[in-house]
This record gives C-alpha cells, structure tokens and sequence, in this order.
C-alpha cells in the first residue's frame, strides 16, 4: 500500500548542535487506485442501456421507375413556407387546409379512392418539423403510396394566383 521514508538530517555534533529533525516521506502507491478506476468504467460500460437514434423509413423507388398515373388518382399538397397546406386533385384549384383537418381529410381520400397517390410538395424554406408532422399524419390515416418534391416557383405562382395568398 503506502510505505514511509525517513529522509536523513544530521545528528548532534560536537560543537553541540541541535539535530535537524527528520522527514517521513510518503510514498503512495497507485496501483489499487488504477483497477478501482478501470472496474468502475467496465461495470458503467456494462450496465448502461444505449438509446438508440430514432429514425423515419422512407422506402426510395429505383432509380430508373416510370409509371403513368391519371389526375384523378393524384391528391398534390403545397406546403408554404410558413406551413400553410393547400391540396387539389388532378389540375383542379388549390384550396387551403388546415393541418388540424389533415388526417381525417387523408382518411376520407384513401376510402375514397384506394389507388390514390399523394405528391407532397413541400417550400425548402419550410421547417423541417412541418414535413415530419405531414409525413406523421400520412402514416396514421394509412396513406402507403406519397412522393415527396421540393416547392418550385411555379407552384407558388399558382397558389398565388388561384388562392391569393402571396
């Protein structure tokens, strides 16, 4: 463990000097301390639980897919910048919704129609929390078949013209 050294002084002369007293030096040895060290990191290592990062699966198509898909069957979302949602079908007006009323609007197109394919077009100037709550709500009204696309200009220019909104 720890051992002491007596490091010297003088002893009395003849001239009848005191002695110098003697020091204990302490020597202290660090070996326990090291295995207490590396057991306390392995039993933490062992016993802690890792969360794990929580993830969203998005299935990507193949590179190369086309497919022909009619108006009908294409429900399009614009989501603005400031997370406003308007939809259409096909190449009719978009018209607003509010993201309260996603769901159940969702639900009643998928019952609707089963073949039904949704393109969310969402603003790259959007927060990204508003895609993830869009994506949240096509997963619990059961929507399989969704596309997503960055907003272009032009379908800002039409939701301008058609709901007024810019």
């Amino acid at each position: 463990m720890g051992t002491f050294e007596s490091v010297g002084g003088r002893e009395q002369g003849k001239k009848g000097k005191k002695k110098k007293k003697r020091r204990i030096g302490i020597r202290i040895d660090m070996t326990p301390l090291v295995d207490i060290a590396f057991l306390l990191l392995t039993f933490f290592m062992v016993t802690m639980t890792f969360s794990l990062p929580q993830v969203m699966e998005i299935t990507l198509p193949p590179s190369e897919t086309k497919s022909e898909i009619t108006e009908a069957s294409l429900l399009l979302l614009r989501v603005l910048e400031d997370g406003r949602i308007f939809w259409n079908l096909g190449t009719e007006a978009p018209r607003p919704l509010d993201q309260k009323e996603l769901r159940g609007f969702l639900e009643g197109r998928v019952n609707a129609n089963p073949n039904l394919i949704t393109l969310i077009k969402v603003d790259r100037k959007s927060k990204y929390s508003t895609m993830v709550k869009i994506l949240d709500e096509l997963h619990l009204a059961n929507v399989t078949r969704y596309s997503l696309a960055p907003l272009l200009e032009q379908d800002k220019k039409i939701v301008a013209q058609t709901a007024g909104v810019l």
